[in-house]
């Protein structure tokens, strides 16, 4: 009898000790929490598409505080003027001690602490005065759209996940921050550029505004040019077609950086760059077109969904980004 119940000690131990290890096993992981980085018009679609986009891919968007430098004075959440020129571009003299201080002395480190990895969504110009190489704005009156105060925050956020080699993925305007910040060059106005370099431009990234109607995403290919890459990760093909386009700006040359161009468009001869990623980096990717949107409009049935990327396809650059950051 003693023997026996032994026996059933030693049986039930071994039974609730096999569902404990089953069930730590079987364990869904936490939910990714994903950082969105500041920006104040939160109505705006680029921002709203990219948390709808981060929760259809299984993970948590968290809106990111603002980030600001040691010093800089702000009226509400906006810099004060005297930090702006008549363009509304940041002063040379604040850019560089942004670029020379980077995140050092900011808030960046109790911004970012509570995330995973962060989407810089597109929007504004960036300033030509946080170049490497400053340049003067591009001079075209009816494009001029510069937001200094977002500049400064996402120059500063970016720096900090660079250095701290926290997952990044800078959509259109976030890929052309993260150009800026790793020294490559910027095209400050596609068509003017292919003008300048005597080459027809087919409004292939952008379509042409027409009064009173709304402006919707052009919708292209591009040809992904490095097969060891997360854009192949994620299109598994050299091609993909109908990426959502929304641009006016692009990276330009990549020379001496520790950029690597992945995917490109060519229109008469110019390469354009639609995706890079840094060598020296765990995952710090920039995509020039947006995926998002083309989710978003098959979210809400959009009549023209099929013009683009489709919903699975659209949903891989968001569900590859996570499984990246869980490994």
């Amino acid at each position: 009898m003693k023997s026996f119940r032994i026996f059933v000690i030693v049986l039930f131990v071994a039974i609730l000790s096999t569902t404990y290890f089953n069930a730590s096993a079987e364990a869904p992981q936490e939910p990714v929490r994903i950082g969105i980085a500041w920006r104040s018009d939160l109505s705006s679609e680029f921002i709203g598409n990219v948390g709808r986009a981060i929760t259809a891919a299984g993970g948590v968007p968290v809106l990111l505080q603002q980030v600001r430098p040691k010093g800089f004075e702000y009226e509400g959440n906006t810099l004060k003027a005297s930090y702006l020129d008549q363009n509304d571009v940041l002063l040379p003299e604040f850019a560089e001690f942004v670029k020379t201080n980077t995140w050092h002395g900011s808030n960046a480190d109790s911004v970012v602490a509570r995330v995973d990895a962060v989407i810089f969504s597109g929007g504004e110009d960036i300033a030509p005065t946080l170049f490497r190489k400053p340049v003067p704005w591009h001079g075209i009156p009816e494009e001029k759209d510069f937001n200094a105060t977002r500049d400064v925050s996402d120059y500063l956020t970016m720096t900090y996940c660079l250095d701290h080699d926290i997952p990044v993925l800078g959509i259109c305007r976030g890929m052309q921050m993260l150009g800026v910040v790793s020294g490559a060059t910027v095209i400050q106005d596609i068509p003017a550029f292919f003008k300048e370099q005597g080459k027809a431009y087919d409004f292939t990234h952008r379509n042409v505004s027409v009064p009173g109607k709304y402006r919707d995403y052009a919708a292209h290919s591009i040809s992904v040019t490095d097969s060891q890459s997360y854009i192949y990760s994620v299109t598994n093909a050299d091609v993909l077609e109908g990426v959502p386009s929304w641009h006016h700006q692009a990276v330009g040359s990549i020379e001496g950086t520790p950029l690597r161009m992945t995917a490109s468009t060519t229109t008469d001869g110019i390469v354009i760059p639609e995706v890079i990623e840094r060598t020296d980096k765990a995952f710090a990717v920039g995509i020039q077109f947006h995926p998002e949107a083309a989710i978003v409009k098959n979210l809400d049935g959009k009549a023209n969904a099929g013009d683009y990327l489709s919903f699975a396809d659209a949903l891989r650059f968001f569900q590859v980004f996570i499984q990246i950051i869980q490994q």
